[in-house]
């Protein structure tokens, strides 16, 4: 068995253990529509989190292994538009929530769309392929802000189990965001991209199954009905001669053409988007130039804190888009002598959140109690040098690394100064923007608020860019000139065929080319043959490599059950020394310093931007009039 597929049973076992006494504890001081919702949850961020961990490395993974074969800068940007308009729905669906559908209906519908766009992510066409993502855009906008908003309406305003409520609920959110990279991302990598997909789709379909038993089973009680103002508004109203609740479910189908288009096309979520926040910027500070000196200054704050927390949403975010390709391509990811995957190192951050949450909760109720809890000010700063120093601290990975591969202790490392930033800076922004917006603007601030997610990621697409491998600009570079010292091979990488492959492929698919070898063969005397392999704990996941062993010779055209298994080491020692292996060292070599002094930068900028912070801390502290 696979040392992945070990670790993932394994985090089974723990998260189903923990679960259980969870429930068992809490089940007579909650009500049991806390726990319907928890799974649902659940499930629903083990779909999302499961498609986020798949969908960079998917793109960018050639034909040959089921992906689409995109340049990083492409695929960034898709991720980019993904991601933005992931976090913009929400405020249609929740808007359409309370005045026409209620919760419940959003919520089902919600996950129905986004069960249908999970399966379609199952084939491989780059048309289904924007047309789920648009589904699962579209259904996040529905479930997301009305299942939190569920969990409300069974707590009476001051009731104390309230806060004990919504970190159960918090806690199904990250159990899921861990479990799916190690779940759907190890199936993906190992089995292929589609059955990661699918078994996402599962994931969101047993969510949907819970949340219907629930209404079936009378658990979620009387709430999350239509809103009785929503009843009088809608009963006999009619758009297009269509009932409203009906022009919904009809429109999301119409609109899916132009989310379609906003992905595929994302340019125009670049454009769109800064205009958005800039209008709703320049609204929010003309309203403000009307409001007495105390509110006017409140909002300031908002202002000031929401461009540092975009800073930091924006780095942080990376995890998604530049830093899983970092880590798939410069990280040696064998840790203890077990091979992992790429994507069980997207489990390390909700696995440190379920560890600190508890950790910092009680740090902060100490401190408060003794009066030295830190203004919040101060804590987004301390959010952002965390932030800061976690990219930082891959330079120290560099002196260690081999053949262009940093050790992976080092993206753990990163990982968890990442969280503790997170921990740090997260918690504090929503409830201080409830506190110092005026009544009568706080969905509008809210949402603006929440848009920075958005700008997150739209932001984060310019600068993932910057770590963009263009293979044929590296092989160009003087860096990897003065690397490749072997004449033999800088013969063979001149020749016209060699230049001509690379128009449309890849460096390691020219290589494994009888051109190629024969080339080489010719130059050098030496025989190098073009092998492949089953990966040893899959069941269909195929390696293709160059080799001396004579006795792989022609396996490149046989079947699946006739190939023999190897692991990822294996195949390492057999290749070694290989013209593949020689030249991808130098290429990884000039990669790996081509993001380093990415990161190395915006960690600089990020502790630039807290200690900017900190010393405008006693000034902001004070715009917040007392609010604390």
């Amino acid at each position: 068995m696979h040392p992945a597929y070990q670790f993932m049973i394994g985090a089974w076992i723990f998260c189903l253990g923990w679960i259980a006494f969870v429930i068992f504890t809490q089940r007579k001081i909650h009500p049991k529509a806390l726990f319907y919702l928890f799974f649902v949850e659940l499930w629903e961020r083990f779909s999302y989190y499961g498609m986020r961990a798949l969908l960079v490395l998917y793109m960018t993974s050639e034909l040959l292994d089921g992906g689409f074969g995109y340049e990083d800068s492409r695929a960034y940007g898709v991720y980019a538009a993904y991601g933005a308009l992931v976090y913009s729905t929400p405020l249609i669906g929740g808007y359409l929530a309370e005045k026409v559908m209620g919760y419940r209906k959003a919520i089902m519908w919600g996950a129905i769309l986004m069960a249908l766009g999970h399966f379609a992510m199952a084939f491989e066409h780059y048309i289904i392929f924007y047309a789920a993502l648009a589904l699962l855009i579209l259904g996040n906008g529905f479930f997301k802000p009305n299942i939190s908003s569920m969990i409300g309406k069974f707590y009476g305003e001051g009731d104390p189990r309230r806060d004990g409520a919504f970190t159960i609920f918090y806690m199904g959110i990250n159990i899921g965001a861990f479990l799916t990279p190690l779940t759907c991302g190890t199936i993906g990598e190992l089995e292929g991209w589609h059955y990661g997909f699918s078994l996402a789709g599962i994931g969101m379909l047993i969510g949907l199954i819970i949340f219907w038993f629930a209404q079936k089973n009378g658990a979620l009680e009387d709430k999350g009905y239509q809103s009785e103002e929503a009843i009088k508004l809608n009963e006999n109203k009619k758009i297009a001669g269509m009932k409203p609740l009906n022009l919904i479910y009809l429109g999301s189908f119409l609109v899916l053409p132009i989310v379609w288009g906003l992905v595929y096309y994302n340019y125009i979520v670049e454009v769109l988007l800064p205009i958005i926040i800039v209008a709703a910027l320049g609204y929010i500070l003309y309203i403000s130039s009307k409001m007495e000196r105390i509110a006017k200054q409140r909002m300031w704050v908002i202002v000031t804190l929401f461009f540092f927390t975009a800073v930091f949403w924006s780095f942080f975010e990376l995890a998604g888009s530049a830093l899983t390709l970092f880590t798939d391509r410069n990280v040696d990811k064998t840790v203890f002598g077990m091979e992992l995957t790429t994507t069980f190192f997207i489990a390390v951050n909700p696995l440190f959140i379920m560890l600190f949450a508890p950790i910092f909760s009680w740090m902060w109720i100490k401190m408060n109690k003794s009066g030295v809890e830190p203004a919040a000010p101060v804590k987004f700063a301390g959010g952002l040098i965390l932030l800061g120093l976690g990219f930082l601290v891959l330079n120290l990975g560099s002196a260690g690394a081999v053949a262009g591969a940093i050790g992976g202790i080092f993206i753990v490392l990163l990982y968890l100064l990442h969280t503790l930033g997170e921990l740090t800076l997260s918690p504090v922004g929503l409830s201080l923007v409830t506190k110092l917006s005026p009544a009568k603007m706080v969905g509008f601030i809210m949402g603006f608020w929440l848009m920075s997610s958005a700008v997150a990621h739209q932001v984060g697409a310019p600068i993932a860019r910057l770590t963009s491998i263009n293979e044929a600009e590296l092989l160009e570079s003087e860096g990897f000139k003065n690397c490749m010292t072997d004449a033999n091979l800088k013969s063979c990488m001149a020749a016209p065929t060699f230049i001509k492959c690379l128009e449309t492929g890849s460096v390691d698919g020219c290589i494994a080319t009888t051109d190629f070898l024969t080339d080489f063969k010719n130059r050098t005397g030496e025989q190098y043959y073009v092998a492949k392999a089953k990966i040893a704990g899959s069941t269909n996941k195929i390696k293709t490599f160059v080799t001396k062993d004579v006795s792989f010779k022609g396996s490149s055209d046989l079947e699946i059950n006739q190939l023999k298994e190897l692991s990822n080491q294996d195949v390492v020692t057999l290749s070694a020394g290989s013209p593949a292996k020689v030249i991808g060292a130098c290429l990884s070599q000039q990669s790996l310093g081509k993001c380093l002094s990415v990161f190395t930068k915006l960690g600089f900028f990020a502790v630039g931007c807290g200690v900017l912070l900190l010393l405008l801390a006693p000034i902001i502290t004070r715009w917040m009039h007392g609010i604390k």
